[in-house]
């Protein structure tokens, strides 16, 4: 676990949450407390009770599932001084472990889109917490960023799983709140094999946690029928947006996990260009891909080497985006290693600046296994085999895979709108930044900062 030690460290050294000028340690904004622990002996017999899923093949919806998704979701965001403290300390953690994700897929998938969501990657990790028990859950909660302060290894040790999903999904809440421009879901499946019993409260805990949940038994013995199965459910389900999540499946395994995020954003302020435009995919091939313009009083700055530069772009009332982009004859093969290991660095030093952005009109989607991006961290074990998931089944589970796919589009509303006369005429005082060779993405929900998704984008027609 050397690597979550080194994770850890930076965080505690570089995050400092203050209340009220009194200094509250991060880790006790997500703590149990005494009075949780005693709650806790009571929810033993609670945890014994299960339900065996229904066949996927059934045309009827159960009723554990009704019950889940009929109920009412977390209420209308509503940010206290301390809830700005736990989200200020979660985007962090979030985005240390996104960016380690990131650069795992990045050697990975060479010349390729990329696109992850570091808060649903995030999250995953806190499910499987949540049914975790003994080491494994020591394990995981040293992984997502938390070390007690006193190291007493009682209740209080412990970190409530429930206040991080929560904290997380009130980002997501906050990013879709009150907005006709954005479009956001999040949907969350479960798949394990005939006969395996679920605990009926584990399931509960990760409703807050997505706009759906459904849990279907499988059988997992002929694998290609199998993925075929779960592949048909999920396009049902996603009403045809969703295809192709598996293409093959561990016959070993009991539980299959899944997470399917997508986020469409139409940019008012933002104009379609009339005619296509070159994009340079590398140094000796263009292709001619749409594009929008976007003029206005932007948040910009190069970095101190000169090698790239970044823009702050407000897509809706909610959302952030966030473009790296090489300059000076330098590439992404260069940049991306540049790229900050805490979140906030990214956006340091950043100015207002008057700017004419010209950027690819985008439909970007990505699919990554946990279980692999563990595996290539050198933690394989941590969901693996040997992992003690006891609070999810009463059965000794094999986790296959663990599905996190991530879906991007940023369009405007299909107007030619007018640009600014000042920017028309050639005005100096407008810095022209054109987007049309590699460059990253990040796209962050605009009070917290919190990053939703991190990416590349080396040929924007990938994905349409």
């Amino acid at each position: 676990m050397n690597l979550a030690a080194d994770l850890l460290c930076l965080l505690m050294c570089l995050t400092a949450v203050t209340c009220d000028r009194v200094y509250v340690h991060p880790f006790n904004l997500f703590a149990f407390n005494k009075s949780d622990c005693e709650q806790l002996e009571n929810l033993v017999q609670e945890e014994k009770k299960t339900f065996i899923p229904i066949s996927i093949e059934s045309q009827t919806t159960p009723a554990y599932e009704d019950d889940l998704n009929d109920k009412e979701k977390l209420e209308a965001p509503s940010l206290s001084g301390r809830g700005r403290q736990k989200l200020s300390y979660l985007k962090d953690s979030v985005y240390v472990l996104g960016r380690r994700f990131y650069s795992e897929l990045q050697d990975a998938q060479r010349d390729q889109n990329i696109l992850l969501s570091p808060t649903s990657l995030y999250g995953s990790l806190v499910s499987f917490y949540l049914g975790a028990s003994n080491q494994t859950a020591t394990d995981l909660q040293g992984l997502l960023g938390f070390v007690s302060p006193s190291g007493d290894p009682d209740c209080t040790f412990r970190v409530d799983g429930h206040k991080v999903l929560s904290s997380l999904r009130m980002i997501e809440n906050l990013i879709k709140s009150r907005d006709e421009e954005l479009l956001f879901s999040k949907t969350l499946y479960l798949f394990s094999v005939p006969g395996v019993p679920l605990s009926q409260l584990f399931v509960q805990d990760l409703l807050p946690s997505a706009d759906a949940l459904y849990a279907r038994a499988v059988d997992f013995t002929n694998p290609s029928e199998a993925a075929k199965q779960v592949n048909a459910f999920i396009e049902a389900k996603s009403e045809g947006k969703s295809k192709c999540l598996l293409t093959d499946i561990d016959p070993s395994a009991d539980l299959l996990f899944a997470v399917d995020v997508r986020l469409t954003v139409n940019v008012k302020q933002a104009s379609r260009l009339k005619e296509l435009q070159e994009f340079w995919v590398d140094s000796n091939t263009k292709i001619l891909v749409p594009m929008l313009s976007v003029t206005g009083t932007l948040m910009y700055k190069t970095d101190a080497s000169g090698t790239f530069s970044v823009v702050e772009v407000p897509i809706s009332r909610t959302a952030l985006l966030v473009l790296l982009q090489p300059i000076k004859g330098s590439d992404l093969e260069h940049v991306e290693p540049e790229l900050p290991l805490q979140s906030s660095a990214l956006l340091q030093q950043l100015a207002p600046r008057k700017i004419k952005l010209t950027l690819p009109e985008l439909t970007i989607e990505g699919s990554s296994d946990l279980q692999e991006l563990l595996a290539d961290m050198e933690l394989p074990a941590l969901l693996g085999k040997g992992a003690d998931l006891s609070k999810i089944s009463d059965v000794n589970l094999t986790v296959g895979k663990v599905i996190n796919k991530a879906f991007f589009k940023l369009t405007s509303d299909g107007t030619d709108q007018p640009e600014d006369p000042a920017a028309q005429k050639g005005d100096l005082e407008f810095l022209e930044v054109t987007l049309n060779k590699p460059f990253l993405l990040a796209v962050l929900e605009e009070k917290s900062r919190a990053m939703l998704f991190l990416g590349r984008v080396t040929n924007p027609l990938h994905g349409i």
